[in-house]
């Protein structure tokens, strides 16, 4: 690990959120230089050269396997306010709806972004593209931040794929800002409202290593985002409706969104705007199945993108602070690379 240290002590500084109940640690200080032109080649550079930061502060003992980060970088695109990587036990991911929410927040309140009045509306650079941020002020205290993610597309519909313990098993396949696997509690003998969560992790998992070993995901505009990010287990009411509907993404190394998945959300918006079961500014609400705590979503506009019809997706919730940390590495710890017990 590169060394920025007192007395012989790595020191690196955070700020804890968490949305929905999904944790996101905000990187504030201690970390070296994240070099590249673009945010995909600053993705590229931590996975090179600085992973060893990620599993220090995703990983126990600091951290756990559902630990999930964040790390401000300069934008390179002159319409974005800030730029982003977020991080989580396996890698890196393309894109984080709920890391979004709880940044909005942040970046307002610690005026890296100057507030205007009761509503702020700028734009962070996350690997998938540029994000529109919308942040509710009440009372001089920041509140509900609202995005509009990049295009959601439908990649491929009821794919037929065999997977072990299962068989053959139906899935779409959508892109929010990532890629994601759905499918239908029901269909893979689970309920999201009795079953456990390890039950749902395992089958999420095992669908998952299938997807990963039988489909070849292509993003037409980039091999950095071409590859499948989770599975959403869903209870299948995607007729439009004003109650709840429940999901559970399953993601990196079998690790639970405890919040409902805001790029799942965006997914599975534009999965049932594909599908005519909702129609544009037609809100849905989602709940996690792991928390209860809920985002609210709604297609907002069709657009093209790369020839395949795609919609931008508003995606709304809350987050709320839940400490800041000061993180130490001694030299002589033999543990102090972080390690994760499965």
């Amino acid at each position: 690990m590169s060394k920025i240290q007192d007395n012989n002590r790595q020191i690196i500084t955070t700020r804890e959120m968490h949305t929905g109940g999904e944790p996101l640690r905000i990187m504030v200080s201690g970390l070296p230089e994240i070099k590249g032109q673009t945010i995909l080649d600053k993705r590229q550079y931590c996975k090179d050269h600085l992973d060893d930061f990620r599993r220090f502060l995703m990983h126990e003992p600091r951290g756990h396997k559902e630990m999930y980060g964040a790390i401000l970088v300069e934008a390179d695109d002159e319409t974005c306010a800030i730029g982003v990587l977020f991080i989580h036990n396996e890698g890196y991911s393309t894109m984080c709806g709920h890391g979004v929410i709880a940044l909005g927040r942040y970046v307002i309140d610690q005026k890296i972004i100057m507030p205007n009045n009761e509503s702020s509306v700028f734009n962070i650079q996350c690997p998938c593209g540029p994000v529109k941020v919308f942040v509710e002020s009440k009372n001089g205290k920041t509140d509900m931040v609202k995005f509009h993610s990049v295009p959601a597309f439908v990649y491929l519909l009821a794919e037929k794929i065999k997977v072990d313990g299962l068989g053959l098993i139906t899935i779409d396949i959508v892109f929010g800002g990532a890629f994601y696997a759905f499918v239908i509690d029901r269909d893979v003998g689970l309920d999201l409202r009795k079953s456990t969560t390890k039950q749902v992790c395992d089958i999420g998992s095992a669908i998952t290593r299938a997807v990963k070993e039988k489909i070849n995901i292509k993003h037409p505009e980039s091999e950095g985002l071409s590859f499948l990010s989770g599975i959403i287990i869903t209870d299948g009411k995607d007729d439009y409706m004003e109650e709840a509907t429940m999901n559970c993404c399953v993601f990196a190394d079998s690790q639970v969104d405890r919040s409902p998945c805001g790029s799942g959300a965006t997914s599975r918006i534009a999965l049932q705007y594909a599908k005519s079961q909702i129609k544009l500014k037609q809100k849905r609400r989602f709940q996690s199945s792991a928390t209860k705590s809920e985002f609210i979503a709604m297609a907002v506009q069709e657009v093209t993108y790369h020839g395949r019809d795609a919609v931008i997706v508003e995606v709304g919730g809350r987050a709320y602070y839940s400490g800041s940390s000061q993180f130490e590495m001694e030299d002589e710890d033999p543990l102090k690379d972080g390690f994760l017990v499965n």
